[in-house]
């Protein structure tokens, strides 16, 4: 696994920091010749007129936050490969937005406003030029050096004699799964009470979210003759076990949620799996089927050691 490198991530957010500075000023600049409400989306019939509209102040709030949202996505998922096409997303993105105001300009009946499929080709040659700029930049960042894993590297080991029983075990949890778990459950029985059923719906969501959430906010993470095996702490079920006999070898790592596992809680991605609940220190499992699965926990490095110890032993039987 590649990890973006504090530079990468800096070069990959110049272009949203260039088009957040930029594109505020020209609304700003252009705010009292604009209708109210906009143009904002425009039909292929016509030659492009106008068939959706926005409040001003709700469109100027709405596409600050695309570009702050395609910022953000770009910042934590960036590769040194794709460093262009972060670049491309924020020329072509903020060049049209800039065109769609300026189509705006001094009209007096929105519905009459037009945006040609020029517009399209405009944004597209911009997005064109600045990956090209970003493709240079490349050059700046070093490469990307693969994170070691289970099966690269040789994990700690505990001295265990033929005969001896050991076993380990440690809590883990996240405080932000924990507060959301609970008021997305505080919620159920407050929409309830606001709302009869079948509006009351929405409160199955807080269901959704938080029985599963609070199962997860805290789990106990065991290492054994078993194997591993991850379980809520309150509770004996659901659990995630992989077996002694599948485990080829595990090690230590820190992990980043979002980059590897694209989030927090139990991850599920085509070559690895995990319980994420914080970024750090991780107990990573390599398994005979190639995949690995992750767990974050604390002294993860006595759990490795123990795991890689029951696996050897096991060899020698």
């Amino acid at each position: 696994m590649n990890r973006a490198t504090p530079r990468l991530r800096a070069l990959a957010a110049l272009p949203f920091v260039l088009a957040l500075t930029a594109y505020p000023l020209v609304f700003a600049l252009w705010y009292d010749r604009l209708p109210d409400p906009l143009a904002t989306h425009f039909g292929t019939e016509g030659g492009g007129r106008a068939d959706g509209f926005t409040d001003r102040a709700a469109y100027a709030a709405v596409s600050t936050l695309l570009l702050l949202g395609l910022a953000v996505g770009w910042h934590f998922f960036v590769r040194r490969t794709a460093l262009w096409g972060a670049w491309a997303t924020a020329g072509f993105t903020g060049t049209l937005l800039v065109l769609i105001l300026r189509g705006n300009l001094d009209a007096t009946d929105p519905a009459q406003v037009v945006s040609p499929l020029a517009n399209l080709t405009v944004a597209a040659a911009v997005a064109a030029v600045l990956a090209l700029a970003g493709r240079a930049l490349t050059r700046f960042v070093p490469e990307e050096e693969p994170v070691p894993g289970p099966g690269t590297t040789d994990g700690p080991r505990l001295p265990l004699g033929p005969s001896e029983v050991a076993g380990w075990s440690r809590a883990t949890g996240s405080r932000p799964l924990t507060v959301l778990a609970v008021l997305a459950l505080a919620a159920v029985p407050v929409t309830l009470l606001l709302a009869p059923w079948p509006e009351a719906w929405p409160a199955l969501l807080g269901l959704v979210v938080g029985v599963p959430g609070l199962a997860l906010a805290r789990v106990r993470v065991t290492v054994d003759r078993r194997g591993l095996t991850v379980r809520p702490a309150l509770v004996p079920r659901p659990r995630v076990r992989v077996p002694l006999a599948e485990v080829t070898g595990a090690t230590v790592r820190d992990v980043d949620p979002v980059a590897e596992f694209g989030g927090w809680g139990y991850r599920v991605w085509p070559q690895r799996t995990g319980v994420v609940l914080r970024s750090g220190e991780a107990l990573v499992v390599r398994r005979d089927s190639g995949r690995e699965f992750a767990v974050t926990v604390s002294d993860a490095h006595t759990a490795a050691a123990l795991l890689n110890a029951l696996v050897e032993r096991r060899g020698r039987l």
